[in-house]
This record gives C-alpha cells, sequence and structure tokens, in this order.
C-alpha cells in the first residue's frame, strides 16, 4: 500500500537509528559477563515495542535471560499472528578478523554490518516497525503478539517452559518467523523447513599433566593428535558421515522438491567468490542447493588444546577439546543422534587415552505444510511484493524451539526470511 511507503519513507532515518542503537549492545547470550546487556537489550526491546504502538509489553523473568512479551489487540475476534525473534547474538570472536567493531554498526554498501545485523535482531525489528506502519496508518486488520527471546543462541533452554506456562499469552492462530533467509534478492522464497541440531563437546584426555615434548614426545600419545584423527574419520572419501545409524532415519526428499530446488538461480562461481573458496566441498550425489537444506550435516565448530599463546613452548598436551554439531532433518531425533555420535567418538578413541562427550543443547527438525492458510497468506503477500511467486525451500539452520511451539499451541510456523 502506498501509505505504507509514504510513512516508512518519511520515518526511515528514525527507523535506521533505532536499529543501529539496538545493534550496539553486545547481547551475548553465551557470556556470563555479558548478563548485564542482555537486560539491557531486554529494556531496550519492550521500549521499542511500546513506542511502535503495543498495547502492553512486559519482560517475563526466566531461569536464564528473560523473554520479551508484547501485545496489539485491534479485535479479539481477528485472526492473531504471533511473530517470534530473538534478541540475543553469537559471540563475536575472533575479533581481529572484523573489519569494523561487531557491536559499532557500519553501513557499506547499502549492507549493515554489525552483529545481529541479520540475526536476529534485524528480522524482528522489522516486524516491529511494520506493525508501527500499520497503526499509524490506521490500516492494521489483525492482532499481533510478540515473543522475543534471549536464549536462542544457546539452545532456547528456558523458553519451553515460558512456552507451557503461558499458553493462553501465547494464543494465535499463526506464528510468524524471520529468523532465516531468502534466495537472492530477486528471487522471493519461503522456508518450509529448518533443519534440528544435535551440539556436543568432546574432551580427550592422554597424561595426567602438560608434559615436556622433548621428554616425552614419541612415547606418550597427544590428544590432540587421537583427536585430530578421529575427527578425520567422521567422513569418508565421499563426505558421508561415518557414524553407524546416522542416516537410517532420513527422510530422502521427493523427486518433485529436488526438481523445485533445482529453479532456485544459483551461480557456483559466484558463491565461492563470495565465500572466497577455490572449490566446494559436501556429500557426494547432491547440490550445493541440497547440501545445505535437505541433507543432514556433521560439522566441526572448534578445536583446541596445549599452548596457543605467542611464541613457542613446546608442550606434549594432557588434554584436547572439540565442539561438533549435527544439522538434521525430518525423521532424525536429536536425541538419537546426540547418542550415535557421543557413542561412536568414545568407541573409535584409542586406549591411550580417555573421552569424555557431553551434549551442549540440540533440537528437533521442523517442517511446515504449503497449503496452510498461513503459508498461503504469506505466498500471496511476497507475490504481490515482488511479482513472482515464492519458492518453497529448506532453511539449513535450526530454530530449536519450532516443533515444541507448534506442540504447546497448535498452530503451523510460518518462515519469511529476508
Amino acid at each position: 500500500m502506498q501509505v505504507w511507503k509514504d510513512y516508512q519513507e518519511k520515518n526511515k532515518d528514525r527507523f535506521l537509528k533505532e536499529l543501529l542503537d539496538l545493534l550496539r549492545i553486545p547481547s551475548i547470550s553465551a557470556k556470563s559477563e555479558n548478563k548485564g546487556d542482555m537486560l539491557k537489550c531486554a529494556e531496550a526491546v519492550k521500549q521499542r515495542l511500546l513506542d511502535a504502538g503495543a498495547d502492553k509489553a512486559e519482560i517475563y523473568p526466566t531461569a536464564g535471560h528473560p523473554v520479551v512479551y508484547a501485545e496489539k489487540i485491534v479485535d479479539p475476534s481477528k485472526p492473531t499472528v504471533l511473530v517470534y525473534g530473538h534478541y540475543d547474538v553469537q559471540p563475536a570472536d575472533p575479533l581481529e578478523l572484523w573489519n569494523s567493531g561487531p557491536f559499532d554498526p557500519v553501513i557499506k554498501d547499502g549492507k549493515i554490518y554489525a552483529r545481529g545485523a541479520c540475526d536476529d535482531k534485524g528480522q524482528f525489528y522489522m516486524h516491529v516497525k511494520a506493525m508501527e506502519t500499520m497503526i499509524q496508518t490506521q490500516s492494521l486488520g489483525n492482532n499481533i503478539k510478540f515473543c522475543i527471546e534471549g536464549e536462542e543462541e544457546v539452545g532456547s533452554p528456558n523458553l519451553g517452559k515460558f512456552i507451557s506456562d503461558h499458553k493462553e499469552l501465547l494464543k494465535a492462530d499463526c506464528i510468524l518467523i524471520s529468523d532465516s533467509a531468502m534466495i537472492s534478492l530477486d528471487t522471493p522464497s519461503i522456508d518450509i523447513g529448518m533443519r534440528g541440531l544435535s551440539y556436543i563437546e568432546v574432551e580427550v584426555t592422554g597424561p595426567n599433566r602438560d608434559l615436556h615434548s622433548g621428554v616425552y614426545g614419541g612415547a606418550v600419545a597427544n590428544p590432540i593428535t587421537i583427536l585430530a584423527k578421529m575427527i578425520a574419520s567422521l567422513h569418508d572419501e565421499n563426505n558421508h558421515i561415518t557414524i553407524p545409524g546416522f542416516y537410517d532415519d532420513v527422510a530422502e526428499s521427493s523427486t518433485e522438491e529436488r526438481e523445485m530446488l533445482a529453479r532456485a538461480p544459483y551461480d557456483e562461481e559466484e558463491y565461492k567468490a563470495d565465500l572466497g573458496v577455490k572449490e566446494l566441498w559436501g556429500e557426494k550425489g547432491y547440490t550445493t542447493t541440497e547440501r545445505t537444506g535437505i541433507r543432514p550435516t556433521l560439522e566441526l565448530n572448534g578445536i583446541w588444546g596445549g599452548y596457543t599463546g605467542e611464541g613457542a613452548k613446546t608442550v606434549l598436551p594432557s588434554k584436547a577439546f572439540a565442539k561438533i554439531s549435527a544439522r538434521l532433518v525430518p525423521n532424525q531425533s536429536s536425541d538419537k543422534i546426540t547418542e550415535l555420535l557421543i557413542n561412536h567418538i568414545k568407541k573409535i578413541a584409542p586406549a591411550c587415552v580417555t573421552v569424555k562427550a557431553e551434549l551442549h543443547h540440540g533440537g528437533e527438525p521442523y517442517m511446515t505444510p504449503v497449503d496452510s492458510t498461513a503459508y498461503k497468506a504469506a505466498s500471496k503477500a511476497m507475490e504481490a511484493t515482488f511479482g513472482k511467486e515464492p519458492i518453497p525451500v529448506r532453511g539449513g539452520g535450526s530454530i530449536p524451539i519450532c516443533a515444541l511451539f507448534e506442540k504447546e499451541l497448535g498452530v503451523k510456523i510460518v518462515f519469511m526470511g529476508f
């Protein structure tokens, strides 16, 4: 509607300033030293929602970081959309790889560079401003609720209880999530699914203390070497995952879905150039688009041990550590894959070391139907905006709480990322 465009054009500088101010708050949920920043960000989100026209906005404490809830009820008999998002962000390390400060937003070539700009402060803030625009132009025709949490990046450990305890408060006709992506700027798409997750940490111990590599090297196993070999064995020469039973429950995609994915615009050379790599890597027999959406994966997220400080220290370390994550597809169970992964890691460890492995967090894969009323409405809106019917695709990331949202509230989710 032209009236929306006029309002947004008139207020775009303010909209941008408000978002940049939000991005300056280092709301890192994984670090205890940022607890004060988390509360500051929650307060800021609450105030932004009130300023945008919400009837009420409240901060709900949890056992971890708080949840921000807000609502605008125009008519209880009208449909209600529940917008979900998160105000927490991932750690910004390593800082030396940033061209600008992660919490000092910079605009370059029309893009905002800052931690949280597109995961997920930018996305949920878009809906806050959309609500404001419709309220100010007297065109809001349905009810809107917001559930903005502060622990998505650490697996949403406390959101499940919040949802269970507040079903009536969160009652809605559909859930709208924009913590996802779109195929390209000129090709609209709607995610019809997100992958599940299993995230573990592994500790490998050799000797009972750090040793001198000259005195003991060659006689005692190096935990870093052992761990590296174990991790390398988790994929074969075709980049298939070697954990027994890993693929047993995978729901294979239909020929129709693979053909639909193939319609998505994709330029391999452009893709490689953007990432700064010479060649791509992945499971044999699948395209890049398929590998990043419809197939399960196993990735090493971090590995460390020994001396990593400045200069040299000829140590044979006592311990080595790794963080490993698996992305899961429909029919795979996060609990089952976690058990398979941990058991396999322990089984392949040689007798010269001991291994501990534990779950950090996980979540189930999620799929939403393309024949739901909510999906059809989203598709119609995007077609009206872009002049093209959106392509249904699957997102490669994970939003652990999706399956629980549907179970507890009994409504479908629509993913509209940009």
